[in-house]
């Protein structure tokens, strides 16, 4: 667990309370304390666990949270449309480094998205050699045919684009035109990729779990802070 050692104005700036150039006023508008002492002085330095804001301590220095996405929600910074940082609280926005999702929903993709500004974090979940499970829910245009499983299982299916084929993945079918698909690898449009190759298509996506965390449990665009 990081407990940096920095000016106040740098814990308050990192973590979206306020910019560095606001913090002198903030001081003066907030009950900010280091060990119970009140502080004004915003070059003052002191650890991250030693600094309370009303009465509470700081936000964590790293923060991974488990969202629900909803449809129409863009998984970018850039693109223009509802973005899905909008729905965390203004000071979440405003950390340094940002918060990013770990790899990406379609805008048209529902369900357990994670969000963090931890790099390392990042970098490791989205990683080729990660093999996360996520599963999903997946609403089909037209009824299986009754080999899907055996093939998604086979660790043979070849995707257009691709140099190896896809890792194996386990399918369960809820209805003859909704599955449950759980998948250990995150390749691009996978899912959509996976029943175009057998002769279908997904009209309806919905992400129920990354690895061990659900959404079964949060309304969409509710979010929860995990530990990961």
């Amino acid at each position: 667990m990081k407990n940096s050692y920095k000016r106040v104005d740098a814990h308050l700036s990192s973590l979206g309370y306020c910019t560095r150039s606001e913090a002198k006023l903030f001081l003066k508008k907030n009950l900010v304390r280091i060990d119970g002492v009140r502080v004004l002085d915003p070059t003052k330095k002191a650890y991250h666990t030693q600094i309370t804001v009303e009465n509470e301590p700081l936000d964590a220095e790293t923060i991974t949270i488990l969202m629900n996405k909803p449809s129409g929600v863009i998984c970018s910074h850039d693109d223009a449309g509802e973005l899905i940082y909008a729905l965390l609280p203004l000071r979440y926005q405003g950390r340094n480094p940002k918060i990013s999702t770990v790899g990406r929903l379609d805008i048209d993709t529902t369900g357990a998205i994670l969000l963090t500004d931890d790099g390392d974090l990042n970098h490791r979940l989205t990683s080729p050699k990660s093999t996360v499970s996520k599963i999903y829910e997946a609403t089909l245009a037209t009824p299986l045919r009754g080999d899907e499983a055996e093939i998604f299982a086979s660790g043979k299916l070849m995707l257009n684009g691709e140099k190896k084929p896809l890792l194996p993945a386990k399918m369960e079918m809820l209805l003859p035109t909704k599955v449950r698909l759980e998948i250990c690898e995150g390749k691009y449009h996978q899912v959509k990729r996976m029943f175009g190759a057998v002769g279908n298509k997904v009209i309806a996506l919905h992400r129920v779990n990354f690895d061990v965390y659900s959404v079964e449990e949060l309304a969409f665009g509710e979010f929860m802070i995990i530990a990961i």
